[in-house]
């Protein structure tokens, strides 16, 4: 009996070995934050209930900022601000979330925002202070080619680039000169040519940031900086031109903060003349709920995040609320699966995680998560 007893046991231990060998892995979630002023990178896992478990800050550069992840997910690409201005090449451990370093690629200018064409062949950035933007081939291993294919001059402080949905299509808000640059893609060649017409312009002191297009495509979604306003505009499938179609303010009725102005760039000297800003209006960044109803974005002097509603059909957005939030939040994100949102400040140690209703939009906050200094920017990458 005794024999029996112990051939059961291992028996079992076998049969749930081989179990535990075939099951499919859990999903997981990662969060990454990158803080300037402490010149590294933040590595959370976010579980189920939204709660964030710290790990291991990896080593970046000085006033590193911007991140975009490949769309394959493999990689995280991150550019420091500072020189000599480099993109930092990252793989990413799907089971743990762990980073480790590939390669450093030199960049044309110091960029504020960084992303990726579909394919994740070639790297895109804009920037602030040279009013220029660059195309870099990427390898597939993820490296960045040292050498840009492209670099082109465009209006006053291009604050974003991204290409729609389709990979034929790149958008460049210049927010100094209050245009948006319309360019065509080619996926083959990872050229950009210029589209026509070539620039879309915005009223003056509008000041066009960050943006974000629908999940169908058919319309694009600018954040004025300078308003606090996001400016909806039809996508012509066929050229990608755009058709201003309608504006909503992200400020509430009785604010106190009026228009802002052009701020000098990072590590940029000269810049406009020093004023107070302490009411100026200071958006910063944009995203939309995967579900396409509800957009929010962020705005620095009073600390908030804006929420409005979405009508999928005109691309209408309405005010909904703002909730106060992290000291200065320069950037947020949302999780692939809509449930929870992260947002960091750039003059707070902690970075905050709201629960979003997806039935009405409203953030309902969860929990404070310790951060580094100056964190500015937020990705999420979820493995099923």
């Amino acid at each position: 009996m005794k024999r029996i007893a112990i051939s059961m046991r291992r028996f079992i231990v076998a049969a749930m070995a081989t179990l535990a060998g075939s099951a499919p892995a859990l999903s997981a979630t990662f969060v990454y934050v990158s803080n300037a002023e402490d010149g590294d990178i933040g590595v959370y896992r976010m579980l189920d209930s939204g709660e964030l478990q710290p790990g291991a800050r990896v080593k970046a550069a000085n006033v590193v900022m911007p991140m975009a992840v490949s769309p394959d997910r493999r990689f995280l690409y991150a550019a420091s601000r500072s020189k000599p201005y480099l993109v930092h090449v990252y793989s990413i451990d799907s089971t743990t979330g762990a980073l480790t370093k590939l390669s450093d690629s030199p960049l044309a200018e110091s960029f504020p925002y960084i992303s990726l064409d579909k394919s994740g062949r070639y790297l895109f950035g804009a920037s602030y202070g040279g009013h220029v933007i660059s195309v870099n081939a990427v390898g597939s291993d993820g490296r960045v080619a040292a050498e840009p294919l492209q670099v082109i001059p465009v209006g006053r402080n291009a604050h974003s680039i991204r290409i729609d949905a389709t990979n034929n299509f790149v958008y460049v808000p210049t927010l100094g000169s209050d245009e948006i640059f319309l360019f065509n893609f080619d996926g083959k060649t990872g050229k950009l040519s210029s589209n026509t017409p070539s620039v879309h312009l915005m009223k003056a002191m509008t000041g066009p940031r960050h943006f974000i297009t629908s999940s169908d495509n058919k319309y694009l979604y600018v954040l004025s900086e300078l308003l606090g306003t996001v400016t909806t505009f039809a996508i012509d499938d066929k050229t990608g031109l755009l058709t201003e179609a309608s504006t909503a303010t992200g400020l509430p009725s009785d604010t106190k903060l009026g228009p802002g102005a052009p701020r000098g760039a990072v590590g940029v000297p000269g810049g406009p003349p020093p004023r107070s800003t302490d009411n100026d209006i200071w958006a910063a960044d944009i995203h939309m709920a995967p579900n396409g109803k509800f957009l929010y974005i962020s705005e620095r002097t009073s600390n908030t995040i804006a929420a409005f509603s979405v009508d999928g059909p005109s691309g209408k957005l309405t005010y909904l609320s703002s909730t106060t939030t992290e000291k200065q939040p320069r950037g947020f994100n949302i999780d692939p699966k809509g449930r929870f949102m992260v947002v960091t400040g750039e003059k707070s140690d902690t970075i905050s995680v709201y629960a979003i209703d997806t039935g009405s939009g409203a953030l309902k906050f969860l929990n404070k998560h310790p951060t580094g200094k100056g964190a500015n920017w937020v990705e999420i990458v979820s493995f099923d």
